[in-house]
């Protein structure tokens, strides 16, 4: 997969967070992807030593319902940890990984927020400009926001609400499991995304695409102890 733009990345933090406002206005949430095959899903998450970052890539047909292909990758952690700019510490790794993938996908789910965010530009929207692709985020827990909780039923959602408008979708994916947040990246609508993510959906709560790479990394960090 091709990187359609870069910036910098030694960045300040106050630096980072202007970053993030000029390039939210790039931000396209009118796109309908349709006719979807490949999904690309991320994750990533630091080394035990908090040195580095690993990053996991991987294709998964929707269709089919089968993993097609995954890389991993590591890069050298050098932003400090702050919420809302996570997206600084985790892309440089993701991009490593990305580059890899050898089967072009349709969509990418990330874990992590898109729109969802204090300045409506978390991790899936980042990687969705730098991309040129459409991307959203899935997240296991808030970040920006209020909500209503769902019903237990799978399916089952309410709107994600900052200043009166709608950020997103807290949707239930599994009967009775806390729901994720689903959030718009890039090039992609809120009712898609959401549709999307329980078309990935099954047995557990996370949509197989990120399921599988937030287990693959998990296991890469475990591995690193050892090597």
């Amino acid at each position: 997969m091709k990187i359609a733009l870069n910036h910098n990345w030694n960045l300040t933090p106050n630096e980072a967070i202007k970053l993030q406002k000029d390039m939210a206005s790039k931000v396209q949430i009118s796109h309908i992807v349709s006719h979807v095959h490949y999904i690309c899903g991320i994750d990533c998450a630091p080394s035990l030593d908090k040195n580095s970052y690993f990053s996991v890539a991987l294709i998964w047909d929707l269709q089919t319902r089968k993993l097609i292909e995954y890389h991993i990758a590591k890069s050298p952690l050098t932003f400090p940890y702050i919420p809302g700019l996570l997206s600084f510490r985790e892309i440089p790794a993701i991009l490593e990984a990305v580059k890899l993938i050898q089967q072009e996908p349709d969509v990418i789910i990330v874990d992590g927020h898109g729109i969802a965010h204090p300045r409506r530009f978390g991790i899936a929207s980042h990687l969705g400009i730098l991309l040129d692709k459409p991307t959203f985020g899935c997240g296991k827990n808030l970040l920006y926001g209020k909500y209503e909780e769902p019903e237990l039923e799978r399916g089952s959602m309410k709107p994600l609400i900052a200043k009166g408008n709608v950020i997103g979708n807290v949707v239930r994916t599994r009967n009775n499991v806390k729901p994720v947040i689903i959030s718009v990246g890039n090039k992609i609508t809120l009712d898609n995304a959401t549709k999307l993510t329980l078309e990935c959906g099954g047995k557990y709560r996370l949509p197989e695409p990120t399921r599988l790479a937030d287990m693959l990394v998990a296991e890469k960090q475990v591995k690193s102890v050892f090597l």
